[in-house]
């Protein structure tokens, strides 16, 4: 594509009926236009999309169902596999890239089942495949150059809030879905009464950064490790633990992200330290199966306050136990039964957890946007000109094979 000088992008229409966020914006559609002449632009028709087909149309695109004759299609969630056109390169989020290592010997959990659909098929047709979730820096725990994480954190966080009250037999603030605003939610949290709410989160990428400002508009302190472990507070506090904080070498010997990632059989969780005195749990770090869990099952019962878990990381039977299942944004919630580890009613004792795997859609033109700006100023350059390794490093498959880091994939695939 580098040396043409008619290209044409597409925008396909989701597949999944409650995703309604969009990788372009109408406006950014029509700074692209303006900015590049020669650059042709489809969008596939649809009533789910968080901005209307006529406000595309009227910013310059052209509204098309058939899109074959787009150079490069960009989505959100995984493509419906049989809508993927052969020989096309496609932008999205295939959830591939953190499939456990035992995954190909689950036959019977669907999602594992249509991953493997989905890669066959894309292997089949010559697609080549770019994940954002990979669109990232040298390392491979480096800085995401995109992604939904900051909306994630925000609307996990507020949602989480909102089950706090919930419980508490108190109003609950409207639905982040309903307001659809984010200027709105700093709102209504500022106006919540949390009494001694005491909160664990984890994360330092976008995630626990979105998470942290909502709780800082709610009012909650934020404490120290030290104070968060040693004092008692007659108001509302959040403690933010990094990975060192919450895993440890089993040896004993001194931690680095580095060994971590490369050995992680080696450490263990050490969330327990952490979990005895709080109330409220709020997942926002990145967790793959090599790592160890968080904490077991059979641990929970020492957790004696522990009532709510916000897991906005959603890794289902992952480094969370209570993530059973994931949760839609119409019913965000359910409860666990800490000793058979069971769904219960959410007004039973047990352990509530907020699980929606798709956060970001309950604030979909702002975090529509703010995708939108990271797509055209850290992956359209590197696409359409000169690439500096970022996309090649994304690309999963292509020309009918994995590439070199996914070659796992076959074993998957089998």
């Amino acid at each position: 594509m580098n040396n043409r000088n008619h290209f044409t992008i597409a925008i396909i229409k989701e597949a999944r009926i409650d995703e309604n966020r969009t990788p372009f914006t109408p406006k950014q559609i029509q700074t692209l236009i303006t900015n590049f002449p020669n650059l042709n632009i489809l969008v596939q028709p649809s009533k789910n999309r968080c901005f209307k087909d006529e406000d595309y149309f009227k910013a310059g695109a052209k509204i098309e169902e058939d899109i074959s004759r787009s150079d490069i299609i960009f989505g959100i969630k995984e493509v419906e596999i049989s809508k993927l056109i052969e020989n096309k390169t496609y932008l999205f989020f295939s959830h591939t890239s953190k499939v456990p290592k035992d995954a190909h010997q689950n036959t019977q959990d669907a999602a594992i089942i249509y991953k493997k659909e989905l890669l066959r098929e894309i292997l089949k047709k010559n697609i080549t495949l770019i994940d954002y979730e990979n669109i990232r820096e040298e390392s491979k725990e480096a800085y995401r150059y995109l992604g939904f994480g900051r909306f994630a954190g925000i609307v996990g966080c507020y949602n989480t809030l909102n089950l706090y009250l919930k419980l508490h037999k108190k109003q609950m603030m409207s639905r982040a879905f309903e307001i659809n605003s984010y200027k709105k939610i700093k709102e209504l949290v500022g106006k919540q009464d949390f009494n001694k709410l005491r909160i664990l989160q984890t994360g330092g990428g976008n995630v626990a950064k979105g998470s942290m400002e909502v709780l800082k508009h709610a009012n909650i302190k934020q404490i120290s490790i030290n104070d968060y472990l040693n004092k008692k507070y007659d108001e509302a506090v959040f403690c933010t633990i990094s990975t060192g904080e919450r895993v440890e070498r089993i040896d004993g010997k001194k931690f680095s992200y580095e060994d971590f990632d490369a050995n992680p059989h080696e450490y263990k969780s050490k969330i327990k330290n952490y979990l005895h005195d709080t109330d409220m749990f709020i997942t926002g770090h990145y967790w793959e199966p090599k790592f160890p869990k968080l904490f077991h099952p059979n641990e929970i019962n020492k957790f004696k306050n522990l009532r709510i878990i916000g897991d906005i990381t959603c890794d289902i039977n992952g480094g969370v136990p209570t993530t059973i299942r994931s949760t839609t944004i119409a019913k965000p919630y359910y409860a666990v039964d800490v000793n058979s580890m069971k769904e219960i009613d959410l007004d039973n004792k047990g352990i509530a957890v907020m699980a929606v795997d798709n956060l970001p859609s309950e604030l979909p033109n702002e975090a529509s946007e703010e995708f939108g700006e990271s797509i055209i100023s850290e992956v359209l350059p590197h696409l359409i000109n000169q690439d500096d390794g970022r996309i090649n490093r994304a690309t999963t498959a292509s020309k009918g094979k994995f590439c070199p880091s996914f070659s796992y994939l076959e074993d998957f695939i089998r």
